[in-house]
């Protein structure tokens, strides 16, 4: 736990990420706050799209989020990279904000493999096309 923000990860959000990054049996996954520790909210299948997993996110709460997506560089290489999302709309409460604000970095460690972190108040700030340009 970390003793700054109170916050403690689940053992849940270490193995369901573990199972996106090495079997990739889950597209993406949402992490919410719930009392005092992150848990797993939501597993997206293999299947998802992008558009899945931004419909997913609550448009008024702050999640973390993790997004496994596959594209294919102008070499014509089939690549994918594992995206950390912090979500905190401008609609949330505040001191949901400043919660998941405090706790993000240290949760962020938890998750080894990310490679490349967005954070986003609005749906136009992650994008499928910044998400795009930033995995090239």
């Amino acid at each position: 736990a970390n003793a700054a923000s109170g916050t403690a990860v689940h053992d849940d959000c270490k193995l369901k990420f573990l199972e996106l990054k090495a079997k990739r049996n889950h597209r993406f996954i949402i992490f919410k706050i719930d009392g005092q520790q992150v848990v797993v909210e939501k597993l997206g299948s293999p299947g998802d799209s992008y558009e899945d997993f931004a419909a997913a996110l609550p448009s008024d709460e702050c999640r973390y989020a993790v997004f496994d997506f596959d594209f294919i560089t102008d070499e014509n290489v089939q690549k994918s990279k594992i995206y950390f999302i912090a979500w905190s709309p401008e609609t949330s409460k505040v001191r949901m904000k400043m919660v998941y604000a405090s706790s993000k970095d240290r949760f962020k460690r938890e998750l080894d493999g990310i490679q490349v972190e967005l954070q986003a108040t609005d749906p136009s700030e992650m994008s499928f096309d910044i998400i795009k340009a930033r995995a090239i």
